[in-house]
């Protein structure tokens, strides 16, 4: 762990001023490691617990209990900065746990440790490199330059393996390089969306799109990955070659021209949501103006004065509708169910210049702060979203907890909609909290009270060449048409064509919808094939998915460099290994929320078996993913043949 240096010349005025402005909670484990005093992890110090999503800045202590705090971090600072050293540099076992607990105001289970400490710096993790040298006819090709392809290469990179990253866009960043509609913006804060090994000071608590697409940029410069890129280049298909023992992997550039390449291993890094899905809406091609998918708003697109028809009211269109509402003339939305919306006190609140002095000059802080945003967002909320069977009201929650959770989010929605009871029908879900996604008021309530906005509690019977008609009857025109209709995510590496062992395609194995992988990474019938953002990796309970990204590049990596030792020319997962695994994960699924009948979601397929989410916690996916075994791999010693 790399501490901040200390300023040659600490400013006091300038440290109390940045420390008025810190999250106790944060300042409090920050105290205890730089003095060891450990009054500062009981009463009247100790944090109480926070509540929701919140930041719990003050820690639920009393005014004067806090200036004792900032005025003990103030002279710990200015000691360090003088040469005293830290009393507890790296806290782990029992030591760690207590400190956890203390910080967030809540007992830590112990089986948090391991993973909290890696994430604090306090114990290291080296990026795998493989103990021998790598045979210079050893590659990997990378499909995607996203958030898990960039980590791929930089992974790639360090342990000395040739590879080639092979990218549909003009520039890396996936996701964020394509979706940058009006409102495009993260809903894990910000310095949680990160790389653990990259941090940024970031301007905002949830970044807007830009400023995410350019940390991705920045990423890709700062490591060098882009001379490993081939811009323009859709991966069209991908076939195992038996007898060379390696893949084949077709792509076409831009002019058409198709390009082969031939590697050992395939990564894919094309995430679940990357292909639009445009639902078979009668008469929408005869729409006479603009009509889109979210994913791909026109770059000259002017909204000034027009009518415009949103179809949908999820993640995207729950930030379209309060970024264009006072750009337009009308803004009809078509709602075919309501979400579950949480309040966002912070969801545009910029960091203020203290708060970065104290990240990138108070030992420890940035480590804190960002420990706590992972026990927030990450698994905190997970033990609530099991389902009770004694629960005696299945059809509204899944628990007594979740019962509470669905009375909080219904008092804000109250509190949002008290002028607007015609609303509040409309806008209440009938089915549990966080069955769906749930979603942060970025102004979406506010958004749909205003005079030139209606919410139409309808599915979209048919599209006309001037508007739209809802299944109910309601008809509205528009001049500008929006599919806010989601993504492919149940396709998993749609549309490319990816044949294994003995001619048989994935789409053989999964069907159209039914995708499966040993911990979302790899599938029996192909040897030496890597997925990231695989099935039953999305976060449903929340979280980040960089952290989930990590996770998978980290286990491939281990593998890989395994394959390299052992001179191993393929690894293909165990029968056995996987459908234990997809049985654990359909068990563990049943007792979870986004099971429940009493509502459709995008984590399940067509015959409601949830493919897209993980039933786990994040904690116990670290884990998992820590090392790969080969004994849960059919091991291939023979000669591979060279790579041309």
């Amino acid at each position: 762990m790399a501490l901040p240096r200390p300023p040659a010349d600490v400013d006091v005025e300038e440290l109390r001023s940045a420390v008025g402005a810190a999250n106790i909670p944060t300042l409090v484990a920050v105290l205890f490691q730089l003095t060891g005093d450990r009054s500062w992890l009981e009463k009247p110090y100790a944090p109480e617990r926070g509540r929701g999503m919140d930041d719990n800045d003050s820690g639920g202590l009393p005014d004067e209990v806090q200036d004792e705090i900032r005025a003990a971090t103030v002279d710990a600072v200015r000691a360090w900065a003088e040469g005293r050293p830290p009393a507890v540099p790296a806290p782990t076992g029992d030591d760690l746990v207590e400190l956890l607990s203390v910080c967030m105001g809540e007992p830590v289970p112990a089986d948090f440790e391991p993973m909290m400490a890696e994430t604090l710096g306090f114990r290291s993790a080296a990026p795998k490199r493989p103990e021998r040298a790598v045979p210079e006819d050893f590659s990997v090709v990378v499909i995607g330059a996203g958030i898990s392809g960039l980590l791929a290469a930089i992974r790639l990179r360090e342990a000395g393996i040739r590879h080639v990253v092979l990218e549909k866009n003009d520039d890396v960043g996936g996701t964020w390089y394509e979706n940058d509609y009006p409102g495009a913006g993260v809903d894990t804060k910000s310095y949680l969306y990160s790389y653990s090994f990259f941090p940024r000071s970031w301007t905002s608590h949830y970044a807007r799109q830009g400023e995410v697409q350019r940390y991705l940029c920045d990423v890709a410069d700062h490591f060098g990955v882009r001379d490993a890129i081939r811009f323009r280049h859709e991966v069209t298909d991908a076939r195992w070659d038996e007898d060379g023992r390696h893949w084949l992997v077709g792509a076409v550039d831009a002019g058409g021209a198709r390009h082969e390449f031939v590697a050992n291993a395939v990564i894919t890094a094309v995430g679940q949501l990357n292909r639009p899905k445009v639902p078979d809406i009668p008469g929408l091609s005869s729409f006479a103006g603009p009509a889109f998918h979210s994913a791909e708003w026109p770059e000259d697109l002017d909204l000034t004065g027009k009518r415009v028809a949103v179809i949908g009211s999820g993640a995207s269109a729950m930030q379209i509708v309060p970024a264009i509402a006072g750009q337009v003339s009308e803004l009809t939305v078509f709602q075919r169910s309501p979400q579950w919306i949480a309040e966002a006190r912070d969801v545009f609140r910029p960091y203020t210049s203290a708060q970065h002095w104290l990240m990138d000059n108070v030992p420890f802080y940035l480590d804190w702060y960002r420990a706590r945003l992972a026990w927030t967002f990450n698994d905190k909320v997970h033990p609530t979203l099991r389902i009770d069977p004694e629960w005696e009201h299945p059809e509204r929650s899944v628990n007594a907890v979740n019962d509470g959770h669905r009375r909080a989010f219904t008092r804000y929605l109250d509190r949002q909609l008290a002028d607007r009871p015609d609303l509040r029908a409309k806008a209440l879900p009938d089915y549990p909290p966080f069955g769906k996604r749930m979603l942060l008021d970025n102004g979406w309530f506010a958004a749909i009270k205003r005079p030139n906005v209606e919410l139409v509690a309808e599915g979209v019977a048919e599209v006309t060449e001037g508007g739209v008609r809802g299944d109910q009857g309601t008809e509205r025109e528009c001049d500008v048409l929006v599919l806010a209709t989601g993504f492919h995510a149940h396709r998993m590496l749609y549309p490319m064509s990816v044949v294994g062992r003995d001619g048989r395609a994935v789409t053989d194995v999964w069907g159209p919808d039914d995708a499966a992988a040993y911990l979302g990474i790899t599938v029996p019938g192909f040897p030496n094939l890597f997925l990231t953002s695989g099935p039953n990796t999305i976060l449903g309970h929340g979280g980040s998915h960089i952290t989930m990204a990590e996770c998978q590049v980290n286990y491939i990596m281990d593998l890989l460099c395994q394959l390299v030792d052992g001179g191993i020319a393929a690894a293909e997962v165990r029968e056995e290994i996987y459908d234990k695994f997809k049985s654990a994960v359909d068990a563990a699924h049943s007792r979870m929320i986004w099971s429940h009948r009493g509502m459709e979601n995008w984590y399940r397929n067509a015959h409601g078996r949830v493919v897209s989410t993980t039933p786990f916690r994040v904690v116990d996916y670290w884990t998992a993913t820590r090392q790969a075994d080969l004994a849960d791999y059919h091991v291939d010693r023979g000669e591979r043949a060279g790579t041309p």
